[in-house]
């Protein structure tokens, strides 16, 4: 074994709550209420009710404490299959965090998998839920990492977060340092090492390999508990990638996550926000608006330019969601489905935008995402927005208030306002010594009432 593999191990096992700063764990605890809001708004969604209805036909559960009820469906399917169906439909629904060296994402894994190895394992507190989920991001994160800065392709993040489920279900369920090694091998050997670049020239169901992260974490952790074997991870134990451990317990990633103010691809919410911006600042409607020209980053430009035809092409747009947000002053789940599609004011406002890359923009990415808008009126006056950072990130970071006011606006709907507040108050409860991942376990299996 090698001192990386040693640290990584460390970690795993070793994690007590009590080892989290409180900032660590008030963002622990505000990632998984914003990630679990996404989980229960994208529940309506066609993405969702298809990944819960395959779990149920393909990865039904055989073996006594496997099992786990889907989240917000109640069916009981195979750990791995909940943690799949839950994965896979908040993945389409693009609201989820992210980490910008990861250029991808972890809660929406995190959270779906801790919900379904909670259903085979005896309760726990609310501050080892924390630390679970700390654990699931810090390892997820450095994963990530380390497989972008040593292969050519960039990989969707199910290609690396798979190592975080398995890591977070060998603590759970109490495997061995040989266990774990085993699982993070065989997680990252199987890890859908699916190609970004081909889902953003096509946006589908596919989104970013999420579902599939989810069940090959889980998977693996079963079958390294069984006694199945795998290479050592490489995206951990090579050479090259150990400077990307060293600071395993002491940087903490969990607090330098972003959160999405829109269900929107994260490249697209800096021209959003520039248009935002301008129109507030200037107290401007679209009605004064002649044309939009965005300049963006290389990643940015390569969003889907047309009208969207499906929710999934909405949500890699990118003069669409400008419009969006330019006709309505934001963008809602109504926006990119059903009749939102098919908007005649939105359509008017996208033929009126172009979009260039600028390389200053581009140097910048994946560590920044920024954007500049040009804004000429019906007056014929031109504003410039100036270089814009994407909200939600550490340059521009959500409040506290705002975080939960998220969450109420993707669950309320839903769930209704009485069970959406339950849920935040237990899982913000989770910073307190007392509480029990049972407080929230009450609340997350069953489907909605209406």
């Amino acid at each position: 074994m090698t001192a990386t593999f040693d640290r990584a191990a460390d970690f795993t096992f070793d994690l007590a709550p009590g080892d989290l700063p409180e900032s660590t764990r008030e963002a622990a605890a505000l990632m998984f209420l914003d990630t679990i809001g996404i989980t229960i708004g994208a529940g309506p969604m066609e993405a969702g009710r298809i990944a819960r209805e395959t779990a149920v036909a393909l990865y039904g559960c055989g073996e006594e404490g496997l099992g786990a009820r889907m989240m917000f469906d109640g069916r009981k399917v195979s750990a791995a299959g909940a943690a799949f169906a839950s994965a896979t439909a908040t993945d389409n629904l693009d609201g989820h965090d992210g980490y910008y060296p990861t250029k991808g994402h972890i809660g929406v894994v995190v959270i779906p998998a801790i919900a379904a190895l909670a259903e085979t394992v005896p309760d726990f507190s609310g501050p080892e839920a924390l630390a679970i989920t700390t654990l699931g991001y810090e390892l997820s994160g450095r994963a990530a990492i380390s497989l972008h800065n040593t292969v050519s392709d960039y990989h969707t993040s199910g290609a690396w977060n798979a190592l975080g489920v398995a890591a977070m279900a060998a603590r759970m369920r109490g495997l061995s340092r040989d266990q774990l090694r085993q699982a993070l091998g065989i997680a990252e050997y199987h890890g859908p090492r699916s190609q970004m670049m081909r889902e953003i020239a096509n946006p589908t169901m596919l989104h970013d390999g999420s579902g599939w992260g989810a069940m090959v974490g889980m998977s693996s952790a079963i079958l390294a508990e069984k006694g199945f074997t795998g290479a050592p991870a490489i995206t951990i134990e090579e050479d090259r990638v150990a400077e990307y451990w060293e600071d395993l317990g002491s940087f903490w990633q969990m607090e330098h996550q972003y959160v999405k103010p829109y269900p929107i691809c994260r490249w697209a919410h800096a021209p959003i926000d520039a248009v935002r911006q301008v129109m507030l600042d200037n107290n401007l409607t679209h009605e004064q608006i002649a044309k939009i020209h965005i300049n963006t980053f290389h990643e940015s430009a390569c969003l889907y330019p047309g009208i969207p035809t499906t929710t999934s092409q909405a949500q890699y747009s990118l003069p669409f969601a400008v419009a969006t947000q330019a006709a309505y002053g934001r963008i809602g789940v109504e926006h990119i489905s059903g009749q939102g599609l098919n908007d005649p004011l939105v359509a008017s406002i996208h033929e009126r935008i172009s979009v260039s890359e600028a390389a200053r923009h581009s140097v910048r990415f994946p560590m920044c995402r920024v954007a500049d808008v040009v804004i000429t009126l019906t007056n014929g006056q031109v504003i410039e927005s100036g270089d814009v950072h994407a909200r939600g990130g550490p340059e521009s970071p959500l409040t506290r208030e705002q975080v939960i006011q998220k969450f109420m606006e993707f669950a309320s709907p839903s769930l209704g306002e009485a069970r959406a507040s339950e849920i935040r108050d237990a899982v913000l409860g989770f910073t307190s010594e007392g509480s029990k991942f049972s407080d929230l376990g009450r609340l997350i299996y069953d489907a909605p009432a209406n």
